[in-house]
């Protein structure tokens, strides 16, 4: 991970794949890259995830996961994280 570590930096880590879907499509979304680290393979897929980010764009990020989000429903993060989970297969 050496290389990674030398162009991207560590913003947020959590316990949670869709979780961590949704703080990823919030900062791509912002034109950030983002690479997720940790998450498991296979169909039960379980944390931790590790998000990093170009280490040019670590503030904005970091302004990004903490600002407040949009209030969406329970139903509506499962669709979110649902259908981030299906990209990624």
């Amino acid at each position: 991970m050496g290389g990674v570590s030398a162009n991207f930096v560590h913003v947020w880590s959590t316990g949670s794949v869709p979780e961590s879907e949704i703080a990823r499509a919030r900062l791509e979304a912002e034109g950030i890259p983002v690479l997720l680290k940790g998450e498991g393979e296979g169909p039960y897929r379980m944390g931790p995830v590790h998000l990093w980010v170009p280490a040019a764009l670590e503030v904005q990020a970091r302004m990004i996961l903490d600002a407040p989000q949009e209030s969406f429903s329970d139903e509506e993060l499962d669709d979110l994280a649902q259908g981030a989970l299906e990209d990624d297969a």
